[in-house]
C-alpha cells in the first residue's frame, strides 16, 4: 500500500554540450519503503492500486520543492493520462519559476496518442514543455515525434552506447539529430558513460548530454564539474 513519504527524488543534470553548463535537472523517483525496492516496483504498485495520478502529483510536489532554482525534467507515466491530476491548476509544475519539461516515453502505445496529445496540449498551453524519451527503443515510431512536436527528444542509450567506436552508429545518430532539428526539437544523448561517448555525441550535433560520466543521480542536485568536458572540444561554430 502506498503511503505519503514512500518516495524521495534524486536529480541528474542534463549538460548543454555547446556551453558546457547545466541545462536542467531530471527528477528521478526513488522509494523509501522496503516494500518497493525499486522505482519499477513502486510504479507497479501504483498501477495495481489505480493511483498513478496521485503518485505523479506527489513526485512533482517533492521534485519542485527540492530544486527551486533550475529547469526540471519530470517523468509522466502513461497511466496518468487516464486521470485528471496533471491538468489541475494547482499542480506544482505551474508554480515553478523555471522551465518544466514533462517527459514521456516514446514507447507509449499509439492507442494513447490522441488522448495524451489533447491533455499535453492543455498543459503546454499553460507553459510546460514536452520531452519524448527513449527514441530508438520500444515502438520507435518517428511519426509519433512529428505529431507530438516535442521541444526535446532523448535518444535511448542503445543508440549512444557505441557511438564513439561504431561509425554506422554515429551516422545513425547524426541522421536522427538532423531530423529532430528539422522538426523543431533539441536532442539529448542519454546513458553517456565515458568522455569519448560525450565527445562523439557532440561531434554529430547532439545538443545535450546526460549520464554517469557527467554526474550520477543524487540529492541534493549534484554540482556539475565543468572540467569533465572542457578539454574535449573547441566551442562549435554555428554555420
Amino acid at each position: 500500500m502506498l503511503r505519503s513519504g514512500d518516495i524521495r527524488v534524486v536529480y541528474q543534470p542534463l549538460i548543454d554540450l555547446e556551453t558546457n553548463r547545466v541545462f536542467a535537472y531530471e527528477a528521478l523517483v526513488r522509494s523509501t519503503s522496503p516494500e518497493f525496492k525499486s522505482p519499477p516496483a513502486l510504479l507497479t504498485e501504483a498501477i495495481n492500486a489505480d493511483c498513478c495520478g496521485a503518485l505523479g502529483r506527489q513526485i512533482r510536489e517533492v521534485a519542485v520543492a527540492a530544486c527551486p532554482d533550475h529547469p526540471l525534467f519530470i517523468n509522466i507515466h502513461p497511466n496518468e493520462f487516464d486521470e485528471g491530476w496533471l491538468v489541475q491548476p494547482d499542480d506544482p509544475i505551474f508554480a515553478h519559476d523555471h522551465a518544466i519539461y514533462l517527459e514521456i516515453t516514446e514507447s507509449v502505445p499509439l492507442s494513447h496518442f490522441h488522448h495524451c496529445n489533447s491533455l499535453l496540449n492543455e498543459v503546454r498551453s499553460k507553459g510546460a514543455y514536452l520531452a519524448v524519451d527513449d527514441l530508438g527503443a520500444g515502438y520507435s515510431n518517428l511519426k509519433y515525434i512529428a505529431d507530438l512536436k516535442p521541444e526535446i527528444v532523448k535518444l535511448d542509450r542503445a543508440l549512444t552506447a557505441e557511438i564513439d567506436v561504431d561509425r554506422r552508429q554515429r551516422l545513425l545518430v547524426a541522421g536522427l539529430v538532423r531530423l529532430c532539428v528539422d522538426l523543431g526539437a533539441r536532442v539529448v544523448a542519454e546513458g553517456l558513460e565515458t568522455q569519448d561517448q560525450a565527445k562523439a555525441a557532440f561531434d554529430v550535433g547532439v545538443h545535450l548530454g546526460q549520464g554517469y560520466v557527467l554526474a550520477r543521480p543524487s540529492f541534493p542536485p549534484p554540482i556539475y564539474d565543468h572540467e569533465i568536458l572542457s578539454s574535449l572540444y573547441e566551442p562549435r561554430v554555428n554555420a
